[in-house]
């Protein structure tokens, strides 16, 4: 009788268990999507995802620094107050977001190739869920062959849009849309065999390596640097339970992110001003008449000092910070519904 009365208990005792964990995988999956599909396919959609809405979010400070880039004499616009209210004047509200459907279009792609060529890169060099194998250095790598490869798929579209973008910056209007940006590029330079539509790689494949690797590397390890002095006392039973993206608050997240643009832009920016200056041939005269990448610096530097290869700097830093910390955050959100997991704000102690 002792032993029936055991077995019972111990059903009672499982059963009971049961229903608690069909209770807390109810609530932790409430808000999922249950995506089907394989594991590369749902980091290619929140890739594609973080993309987009983080780009929408800064696409007026993306067209502030643009216009400041590619302005060499006579400049129209100076300061980036200055610039935001001349753009509302002279173009109105959707002087805003001129340029951005292009920038959409290209950015969902090439973060959708980004996210999920890191996530493989991350198997080919070993970094697991062990903290060991996550150091900084294999973050870097990962990131940077995730940003090559993501940029070689998707530059002509960033070339159209920068034409796109500078045409109001004292540029002859020569482009009505996307496709007749396309349509006119290779006729009137060249075609695809001239590699027309590439203009400017060299200097971008340069600047985006660092430039996403550092990206991946500081935000990866910021977050483990705030786990580890900040956050594991008081959520150490919680932490061995979840993973450090469902512990840590969406707040901290978009700080790491913001921190590691902005470390990430001041060390590449130099190049992404030749590579928009590189970008502008063919429809400037002799303005960015560079013969190459080499040639860009110095002559930039020839002209206008160090300070030429920082122009748009500011609005950079200002779009950068909120640009990378919404991109992280949508990312991961997003992976997680798509995952079946839900998304739950920790809860504060």
């Amino acid at each position: 009788m002792a032993v029936t009365d055991s077995s019972r208990d111990q059903k009672e005792v499982d059963k009971s268990a049961s229903q608690h964990m069909g209770e807390d995988h109810s609530r932790s999956t409430s808000k999922a999507l249950v995506f089907p599909g394989s594991k590369q396919v749902k980091h290619v959609i929140a890739g594609g995802v973080a993309g987009a809405v983080s780009r929408t979010c800064v696409s007026p400070l993306e067209r502030v620094k643009i216009l400041l880039q590619i302005q060499v004499k006579n400049p129209k616009f100076s300061g980036v107050a200055a610039t935001l209210i001349k753009i509302g004047k002279e173009e109105g509200f959707r002087g805003y977001f001129k340029g951005n459907g292009t920038n959409v279009l290209r950015i969902i792609p090439y973060s959708a190739v980004q996210f999920a060529a890191y996530e493989e890169f991350k198997k080919l060099l070993n970094i697991t869920e062990d903290l060991q194998s996550q150091t900084p250095l294999r973050r870097l790598v990962a990131g940077g062959l995730a940003g090559t490869t993501s940029v070689i798929a998707t530059y002509p579209l960033d070339l159209v849009r920068t034409r796109l973008a500078a045409q109001a910056a004292g540029i002859e209007r020569r482009y009505r849309n996307i496709l007749h940006a396309f349509q006119t590029i290779l006729k009137d330079e060249g075609g695809m065999l001239t590699g027309c539509l590439y203009k400017g790689l060299p200097p971008t494949i340069m600047g985006i390596a660092p430039y996403i690797g550092l990206n991946f590397a500081v935000y990866e390890t910021l977050k483990d640097f705030v786990l580890r002095h900040f956050m594991v006392k008081a959520r150490e039973a919680e932490l061995k339970r979840m993973d450090k993206d469902k512990v840590l608050p969406v707040t901290v997240r978009l700080l790491c992110g913001g921190l590691a643009g902005a470390v990430s832009q001041t060390v590449t920016y130099p190049l992404d001003v030749v590579r928009r200056r590189m970008q502008m041939k063919g429809i400037s005269g002799d303005l960015f008449a560079y013969s190459s990448t080499g040639n860009a610096f110095t002559v930039i530097v020839k002209d206008e000092g160090i300070h030429g290869l920082y122009k748009g700097m500011w609005p950079n830093l200002l779009k950068v910070a909120p640009l990378v910390g919404i991109q992280f955050v949508t990312y991961e959100i997003t992976k997680a519904l798509l995952y079946g997991e839900g998304f739950q704000l920790p809860s504060s102690r």
